[in-house]
């Protein structure tokens, strides 16, 4: 990503035609807030001169505590190319949230990320470097530009046209998103009826939260200009697979060189390697609260449609919660699987960082791999054999993070506290509510 000054982004604005900018920033469910600007206060705003009221805003502060500071992070100025205006263009920043006597707001997602990589530089780590994999539903709009639950395809597993009805769609995300500097890996059509996957290359941790955030975007607005709407929900439809997003990660030692990799080591991983798992595996029930945190997350980790249940690992086994691909050296990794993309993608790299790093601090012992099909057990068998189901629903999830002090330590207190009370409203709501499916079921027969 390129280094901007503040002169240079002045001058590029103006070069550009730049005449609005949006100032965003993340809140703890992983929506994007922002404030837009004109062009004649950017000034202003890459002073740090940007207030807003975060007394509104789910998970922040209380009214008497409202006034917040905007300050832009400048390596994120982005013209948003898809963004048109009569008068202009539309660009952005993001920015990390302060507080008027100049400390950073304890409850910012991206500063809760960048306090846990300063952690990590602390344990001798250079960077914690992460490659997602991001799958979404494009779904029809209705005349009134409302989306349904109609696929625009009937495609499968890598399809092409006609199967695939969504060629032009995801070819135009994939030029939008390497038009403003995105390096894409590849995209293709996933299993179920209308959903996709786009890939975009690794990149260090912050990097790739703030580009998970434009992608994001970026998809939902090129779908819309083809009378699309995406979704990142995690399981729109019932009985066919959901949307996850695949999480590959590794660290690098001081010296830039993968941590993770060893052609001596247990089927090429170092002993770090082989710690990081352990760590993960057991803060795996504490941490699916933040990496699935919706009620719907639920209905995708499930027996049968390709999405982890159990907390376990191999290199050969995509029952597995982690899989460990094949490729080595540089690319040695592991491939976290459970995690889905309605998650906030700060918050979910703060526990995952969090939890890898308690098993190498603790030099934790990593279980053996597991090669069968765990699909194919019943559940006394797996215990037995020592492996933990996933949590079954959000209220679970969020039981076991509120007795994980892994996870609170990685959050904070301000996030940690606010999140839980959310989503045990949450799962009060849904359990509150009536759905079609127990209509159908009771309402003849009972």
């Amino acid at each position: 990503m390129a280094k901007y000054t503040s002169e240079e982004i002045l001058k590029n604005a103006k070069e550009e035609n730049v005449k609005y900018i949006r100032l965003m920033f993340t809140d703890i469910h992983g929506v994007i807030k922002n404030v837009e600007i004109p062009a004649r206060i950017l000034g202003k705003a890459l002073n740090n001169e940007i207030m807003f009221d975060g007394s509104s805003i789910d998970g922040f502060v209380r009214i008497q505590e409202a006034d917040m500071y905007l300050r832009p992070d400048f390596d994120s100025w982005l013209i948003l190319s898809w963004e048109q205006t009569t008068y202009g263009k539309v660009a952005r920043l993001i920015c990390d949230i302060y507080l008027p006597n100049g400390e950073p707001f304890l409850g910012d997602p991206r500063y809760v990320l960048k306090r846990n990589l300063a952690k990590m530089h602390k344990l001798g780590f250079k960077s914690f470097n992460i490659g997602v994999e991001p799958e979404f539903f494009l779904f029809k709009l209705d005349d009134k530009g409302e989306p349904t639950l109609e696929f625009n395809d009937n495609g499968g597993y890598f399809d092409l046209a006609p199967l695939d009805g969504a060629e032009d769609c995801r070819r135009d995300i994939v030029l939008e998103l390497e038009k403003i500097g995105f390096n894409m890996e590849a995209s293709h059509h996933e299993v179920a009826p209308g959903q996709h996957e786009i890939n975009f290359m690794f990149e260090n941790a912050l990097e790739a939260c703030d580009s998970l955030q434009t992608f994001k975007l970026v998809v939902k607005n090129i779908a819309i200009r083809h009378g699309l709407h995406a979704t990142f929900m995690p399981k729109p439809i019932a009985e066919i697979n959901g949307s996850g997003m695949h999480t590959n990660c590794s660290l690098t030692d001081l010296d830039g060189k993968n941590a993770f990799n060893d052609p001596n080591g247990e089927i090429g991983l170092s002993s770090v390697a082989l710690q990081w798992i352990a760590g993960i595996m057991n803060n795996a029930r504490a941490f699916t609260a933040i990496t699935n945190p919706i009620v719907n997350s639920y209905k995708r980790l499930v027996p049968g449609y390709e999405a982890p249940c159990y907390i376990s690992w191999s290199d050969a086994n995509r029952s597995s919660m982690i899989r460990i691909p094949a490729k080595r050296g540089k690319a040695t990794r592991t491939e976290i699987r459970s995690v889905d993309p309605s998650t906030n993608p700060y918050l979910a790299m703060s526990a995952i960082l969090a939890s890898g790093l308690e098993g190498i601090e603790k030099n934790l012992e990593c279980k053996e791999r597991v090669y069968m099909n765990l699909y194919d057990l019943s559940r006394k068998d797996r215990e037995a054999m020592g492996i933990e189901n996933l949590p079954e629903n959000l209220k679970d999830a969020v039981k076991e993070l509120a007795n994980s002090e892994i996870i609170k330590e990685a959050l904070g207190d301000h996030i940690f506290d606010r999140y839980i009370v959310a989503k045990q409203k949450e799962w009060d709501d849904y359990r509150k509510s009536v759905s079609e499916w127990e209509i159908n079921k009771y309402l003849k027969v009972i």
